[in-house]
């Protein structure tokens, strides 16, 4: 079994300056540790992810990362007031509303793209229901 101590998804980006510029404009991120061809390490909560210098494109059609906040409401709201896109979705398993999913289990959440095309999702999630004795 191997032993992991810790995992992060690494984000590319096709502009390295760019996409810093989204994540520490928009998102409110601080860089952490920078690496020698110009990516960074964020910091978020006890994990973090790498945005790193890439030529391949993002295809944007699929989750690449998720951030866990206390009130996706409230972040939807905060993000919208920076210019930040919301993606819209209508699926038999649910639809967004402005940019805000209910899912069917309960967690609330939302989707945007970063400045390079890569989805990025924001999840709340609910406690799990206990079962009464």
């Amino acid at each position: 079994m191997l032993k992991i101590k810790s995992s992060a998804p690494a984000i590319p980006a096709q502009d390295i300056k760019r996409a810093r510029n989204f994540y520490e404009q928009k998102l409110g991120l601080k860089p952490g540790e920078q690496q020698p061809d110009g990516g960074v390490m964020y910091q978020t909560g006890e994990t973090g992810f790498l945005v790193f210098p890439s030529m391949g494109k993002a295809s944007g059609d699929h989750t690449q990362m998720a951030l866990e906040v206390e009130d996706v409401p409230g972040a939807v709201t905060e993000l919208k007031s920076k210019g930040v896109k919301l993606e819209e979705y209508d699926y038999p398993e649910f639809k967004s509303r402005e940019g805000l999913v209910d899912m069917p289990d309960g967690t609330k959440g939302a989707w945007f793209k970063d400045s390079e095309g890569n989805l990025i999702a924001l999840a709340q999630r609910v406690p799990a229901r206990t079962r009464s004795n």
